[in-house]
């Protein structure tokens, strides 16, 4: 089965040792931080903190829980990730510096290695949405019902290559999913 429960996934140190992250996916399996073709994680931000460095990858990044955070870049430029399940991308090199709204918060993260992978995250609410290049379904609010059983908030999906056809997400329900258009063979 390709469904991870969000209590069963290990919580590990940032690049950077000053936040905490729960891996969901990473392609190639198994790959370590600086050779990694895609990622995906929830990260825990509970004080301010910079941004770990990821030279060459394009990062993502959609608050899941919290008030959220500002985000200074090095550039003089600021960014308010205080908006649950808005996508925002940005340069994985970009100095970037984290002061919290009010209090803890939860985001989740797709890094995607430059020249090698393309994707995106797509935030789905009620209605039917297509599973095609899709590779992971993150429940974020309500239960949502997959091919292959139920996700509670915080459970992962991980959608068999090739899946097509539709997932259809009823009254509350919200979920993050992750859309690849290409990947490295």
């Amino acid at each position: 089965m390709s469904i991870v429960r969000g209590a069963d996934i290990a919580v590990t140190p940032w690049k950077n040792g000053m936040g905490r992250t729960r891996e969901l996916a990473v392609h190639p399996a198994g790959a370590a931080l600086s050779d990694f073709d895609w990622r995906v994680s929830v990260a825990e931000v509970d004080s301010a903190a910079p941004f770990s460095a990821f030279p060459g990858v394009d990062r993502q990044i959609a608050l899941l829980e919290g008030a959220g955070f500002a985000m200074r870049f090095a550039d003089g430029s600021e960014h308010r990730l205080d908006e649950p399940c808005v996508p925002f991308a940005f340069a994985g090199e970009a100095s970037v510096d984290v002061t919290l709204i009010e209090g803890a918060t939860r985001d989740f993260n797709l890094m995607l290695r430059r020249g090698v992978a393309d994707g995106r995250i797509e935030t789905w609410r009620a209605g039917t949405h297509a599973l095609a290049g899709v590779v992971l379904v993150y429940a974020t609010r309500a239960e949502i019902v997959t091919p292959e059983g139920r996700l509670q908030a915080g459970d992962v999906w991980h959608v068999p290559d090739g899946t097509q056809g539709t997932l259809t997400l009823d009254g509350e329900s919200i979920a993050l999913a992750v859309r690849l258009h290409r990947r490295a063979v």
